[in-house]
């Protein structure tokens, strides 16, 4: 790891930056507002998240600078409108830092990291006194991550069960309501049910400590796997998916399941 990594090269990101939003810099990089570059900080967030579960530092190091980009593209772009510029950015944050953490920078003393969490909560709530309790919750989260947020800010005003038992009771609740509404074929309601159910899902695991964002990337990668594990087969045997029958299907599926099975 070169160099002594206190974030001196930082001003040169943001030098860089400006050069390249300044009169003769870069036509693209001029055309673009707050707006147009919604999408791409979305898309860096989520490919810091890929290299993590990854495991691959290099690419981790790669993305997290896309995503630092973006960071300091906004705030040029902030302050070109007069609003704030990036190193009112990294003041804010800092300063957020120090007023959060009373137990590091000030007279606090915590038992461990629940307390910091609820000191923490404390804290925000003061400093946002007027805003609703899920006002904190961005609506452009993915929508599992958001229903797993809104859970846990609904029961830090009592919004909850005390248990799992409950959480899970509901799950059952929600699905014998998304199959009566099936039964009446009517879409909006089978949609609406659905939503409670997975939102009711989201509970659950929110009580089980689970992350079901995580859960779910971790079953969609193991049905990647058993699926290109299919089609090797099939490529082997000369023979095309479409082709096969459902118990021939089925067969190459589980041989390809056993395959990735723990030993």
């Amino acid at each position: 790891m070169p160099g002594p990594q206190d974030g001196s090269t930082l001003p040169r990101l943001v030098e860089i930056m400006q050069r390249l939003l300044a009169p003769g810099g870069c036509p693209w990089d001029r055309e673009q507002t707050l707006e147009t570059l919604r999408n791409y900080v979305i898309e860096e967030a989520h490919e810091v998240v890929e290299a993590i579960d990854r495991g691959q530092p290099e690419e981790l190091r790669e993305e997290l600078g896309d995503l630092l980009l973006q960071v300091v593209f906004q705030s040029e772009l902030a302050q070109a409108q007069g609003w704030f510029g990036p190193d009112d950015v990294v003041a804010g944050i800092c300063d957020k830092l120090v007023r959060r953490h009373p137990h590091v920078f000030g007279e606090v003393e915590v038992e461990g990291s629940e307390q910091v969490v609820d000191n923490w909560e404390a804290i925000k709530a003061r400093e946002k006194q007027g805003r609703g309790v899920l006002d904190g919750v961005p609506v452009a989260l993915p929508a599992l991550l958001r229903a797993v947020r809104v859970g846990d800010k609904a029961a830090r005003v009592g919004f909850d069960w005390p248990d799992g038992a409950g959480a899970r009771a509901k799950v059952d609740e929600e699905l014998g309501e998304l199959d009566r509404a099936i039964e009446g074929g009517e879409r909006a309601a089978i949609e609406h049910e659905l939503g409670d159910l997975l939102f009711s899902v989201a509970n659950y695991a929110r009580k089980l400590d689970i992350d079901p964002e995580s859960a779910l990337r971790g079953t969609l990668g193991r049905f990647t796997e058993r699926v290109r594990g299919v089609e090797a087969d099939a490529r082997a045997r000369g023979v095309d998916l479409d082709t096969l029958s459902p118990a021939e299907l089925d067969a190459l599926w589980e041989a390809a399941k056993a395959a990735k099975a723990p030993a």
